[in-house]
């Protein structure tokens, strides 16, 4: 199962605005009709029931969206790019590593589509210059870039029913038992490597049953790939913690997986629990698991005694299990509020700044203004009138009274975005 993932996604980066004018016969006074550039497309994600793991990221590590396409004349606005859904299975944690490795959403539910980067705008053709000193702009505004993001996609099995142990005590013989599900079964150690979920139908309930693999000392930490199959523990309403009535030490068993969820998440330690003891068909079982009942954590109720090979005892269990599960719904109602897919918060790029800010190097001044820059990447340096009307845009949009207050002075190099001008 691959159940976690690295991705960057990029949103599309907006067309260009056009410079263009009406040059019609019979039009006596044309004007400036050049149109908008499209904006780039977004990237989503989608919660998708249909799936149960992140396979298909296992060589798709980049997804990014369509550019919109350049306006032309006659106000023509350009195409917009074409948004892309990346779908992902319910319990899926987004999760961003661009330096603050914080959780950005939890998808848990069908249906569910935040946006994770937003498409550039598309750049302002010259008809949006257009004032009463300056009838015919030939400015136009370069498209915005589309956002990009990196993170971590994690999938947290969502599962009603858990299955926990040591590894070989019976863990796959019950889920085979109960659902339609097949996990190798064997007499050694670690048969089971990923989590396996089966579906249980038991009187008029089912449910969803997933065998957790052997959890080993010191798994919170890591080893044996147990932190790994804790985090699947997380999102299971109750757990069924099996135990191997022919091992050596049950109890000391019992006690150690007790200790190993709790030094992961303390949270795990006190979730509902059915204590269940195997291979009961075996003579001698139940008096070496008579002091289990005095070691159950706060969560636990009566043990039962199951045979998963000889299905002895597993309807009184599943009895319990859907009893449990009742309960655990209750308190979910009662304590979660109902989310609405409308209003769960997006990844959106702060909008462009019309501020400036000067920076003087050895070279001259660079001048940081986002708006600026995008039109300063459409100026024809060759066209005197285009010059012209870029310092006119400078002024308006504060980026000369940032330079003179930098001590800007004729003759000196001003870089803005890729162009550079001299100034005077």
């Amino acid at each position: 199962m691959i159940d976690r993932a690295l991705i960057t996604v990029t949103g599309g980066n907006g067309g260009d605005g056009a410079v263009s004018g009406r040059r019609e016969k019979f039009v006596a006074a044309g004007g400036p009709d050049g149109g908008d550039g499209g904006d780039g497309g977004s990237v989503f994600i989608l919660c998708d029931g249909g799936l149960s793991t992140l396979s298909g990221f296992r060589y798709k590590l980049k997804v990014e969206a369509t550019n919109g396409t350049k306006g032309s004349g006659r106000k023509k606005h350009g195409k917009d790019g074409v948004d892309v859904e990346i779908a992902v299975p319910e319990g899926t944690e987004v999760w961003d590593v661009g330096g603050t490795d914080r959780k950005l959403f939890d998808l848990t539910r069908q249906g569910q589509r935040v946006l994770v980067a937003r498409g550039g705008r598309g750049g302002r053709g010259n008809v949006h210059f257009t004032t009463s000193t300056n009838r015919f702009p030939v400015l136009a505004e370069q498209g915005e870039e589309g956002e990009r993001i990196e993170f971590r996609l994690e999938l947290k099995l969502l599962a009603d029913v858990g299955i926990i142990g040591v590894p070989n005590v019976g863990k796959s013989s019950l889920i085979r038992a109960v659902s339609a599900a097949r996990p190798k079964v064997a007499g050694y150690p670690f048969t089971t490597l990923e989590p396996v979920l089966g579906v249980v139908e038991h009187k008029t309930r089912s449910f969803v049953m997933v065998d957790i693999p052997g959890l080993i000392e010191g798994a919170h930490s890591g080893k044996g790939l147990g932190d790994e199959f804790l985090r699947h523990v997380e999102r299971t309403r109750i757990l069924l913690h099996m135990l191997d009535g022919t091992a050596e030490e049950p109890v000391e068993d019992y006690k150690k997986i007790r200790l190993e969820m709790s030094l992961f998440d303390k949270r795990l330690a006190e979730k509902r629990e059915i204590v269940v003891i195997n291979k009961v068909d075996v003579p001698g079982v139940r008096e070496r698991c008579r002091d289990i009942p005095s070691e159950r954590g706060p969560g636990a109720v009566e043990g039962h005694y199951i045979s998963a090979v000889a299905a002895f005892g597993i309807d009184a269990m599943l009895d319990q299990v859907i009893e449990l599960l009742a309960e655990a719904e209750q308190t979910a109602d009662a304590g979660e509020e109902v989310v609405d897919v409308e209003t769960i918060p997006v990844v959106r790029p702060s909008r462009l700044s019309r501020g400036a800010e000067v920076h003087k190097n050895r070279g001259g001044y660079v001048v940081k203004a986002p708006v600026a820059e995008r039109i300063a990447a459409m100026v024809d340096v060759s066209n005197w009138n285009a010059v012209v009307q870029l310092h006119d845009q400078l002024r308006k949009l504060g980026v000369t009274a940032a330079l003179d207050r930098a001590g800007v002075g004729p003759g000196d190099k001003v870089k803005i975005g890729k162009l550079e001008i001299t100034w005077g």
